[in-house]
């Protein structure tokens, strides 16, 4: 399954899409930026509640497929700009990390 088709198939809100044809093969929930960058693994969807710069820079050194936003986090356009540059998708969802990926689990 793409970004692209996770998106469409669970209604989520496309925050950034410069590349919605990568891959999703699993995915990783969590916050704290330094467990993230060295336990998910290329491709996987990443779950988070956080909002700051150093999400898009994360997800990009670890080349996650997308990052959803869970809880209806919002991200300042400064962020959204530079996810576009370094080619970083973001969903959000209105929901809980937990509800999120209870929703997309059986495609994982």
């Amino acid at each position: 399954m793409t970004v692209n088709q996770l998106a469409t198939k669970y209604a989520f809100s496309v925050v950034t899409m410069p590349e919605g044809e990568k891959i999703v093969s699993g995915c990783y929930v969590g916050d704290l930026l330094s467990w993230v960058m060295g336990r998910a693994k290329a491709g996987n969807v990443w779950v988070t509640i956080m909002s700051n710069l150093n999400v898009v820079a994360v997800a990009s050194l670890v080349d996650v497929s997308c990052v959803i936003l869970a809880e209806g986090v919002t991200l300042d356009k400064e962020i959204v700009d530079m996810a576009v540059e370094k080619g970083v998708n973001i969903l959000s969802s209105s929901k809980t990390a937990f509800e999120t990926l209870k929703d997309i689990a059986s495609e994982l």
